[in-house]
């Protein structure tokens, strides 16, 4: 578990049981021997009938005796300690002791099963918010203004896409700062700095819409250049995040290749929408019709005639 200040024991090839201690910093540690937030003078430990009983002195922080702790077993190949299985009888190894009266309590796996939810919590938050509804929203805007019918629809499934992202997104990021402020010793500075970056872009676009030009006004394209500028780095920056999130959370490699999946279908469909709108717009440049001279420019929108390119919203 990260933060944990770990004694560590396992057999060497020749057989011999080394122990040392190791703080565990991120998900993916290889428990790497060092020291830990408090002394422990002596460690020590033995392996007996298939059990492994480690001794240490600890000097532990002045006017604290009671501790949460955790137990946990797994493999170990070329001298170095594996990741321990994630089933549930892994997952509830934890409890509290007294250095003092000796008295344990249960391992109920509260402790570390309310910090898991919190963290699938914000995990879940985040990929639908940032990393699903964000990309939609913009696909919406891109593609649906080509089709008349669509026109003024598209305008406000856009919105309604990113705004939802962003009030789902602002909940997750919420709990990260939660999560952030409850670890100790632990840094992940590049999520957390990008999630600062993409809370304060997603705030800058939501209140961007308040200062909107009308679309045949003078500065109209500079705003445009702005959101879009803005949108497609959020969106990029969001996935970007959301990888740096499962590398930290690291669960079951089920979630992390069904949201590849997801990025795979979205992509997929933005790469077929993209050749069937420029076809159309070419088509209709060719031929010089004005059946619709401005397509997707409806009251909401931003659009194009039938000359120009396909711009996002």
């Amino acid at each position: 578990m990260v933060g944990s200040q770990a004694l560590v024991a396992f057999r060497n090839s020749s057989g011999l049981v080394h122990a040392y201690t190791s703080p565990v910093t991120s998900y993916g540690t290889t428990l790497a021997e060092g020291p830990l937030s408090f002394n422990v003078p002596r460690i020590a430990a033995e392996y007996n009938n298939n059990e492994m009983i480690i001794y240490a002195t600890l000097q532990l922080p002045s006017g604290t005796t009671n501790f949460n702790q955790v137990w946990q077993e797994g493999p170990v190949t070329g001298g170095t300690p594996g990741v321990h299985p994630m089933n549930s009888a892994n997952r509830n190894s934890v409890g509290t002791v007294d250095f003092i009266t000796g008295q344990t309590g249960a391992g109920s796996g509260s402790v570390g099963g309310s910090r898991l939810r919190k963290r699938n919590i914000h995990g879940v938050l985040n990929v639908v918010s940032w990393g699903i509804l964000l990309p939609l929203g913009a696909i919406a805007a891109r593609y649906l203004k080509v089709f008349k019918s669509a026109d003024p629809a598209w305008f406000y499934i856009h919105v309604v896409c990113q705004c939802s992202a962003y009030i789902v997104g602002v909940a997750g990021w919420a709990t990260g700062l939660k999560l952030g402020s409850d670890s100790t010793g632990i840094q992940y500075n590049t999520h957390r700095n990008i999630g600062i970056t993409l809370f304060c872009l997603g705030t800058l676009q939501v209140f961007a819409l308040l200062l909107r030009p009308k679309k045949d006004h003078k500065y109209r394209i500079y705003w445009n250049v702005y959101h879009y500028a803005v949108g497609y780095a959020v969106i990029s920056l969001s996935i970007a995040n959301i990888f740096e999130g499962f590398d930290i959370l690291n669960p079951a490699k089920g979630w992390k290749r069904a949201y590849i999946g997801v990025l795979i279908f979205l992509g997929f469909n933005a790469v077929m929408l993209e050749a069937f709108t420029w076809y159309i717009v070419i088509k209709r440049k060719k031929s010089g019709s004005d059946k619709y001279p401005h397509v997707g420019n409806g009251t909401n929108g931003n659009g194009y005639n039938g000359t120009r390119s396909p711009q996002a919203v």
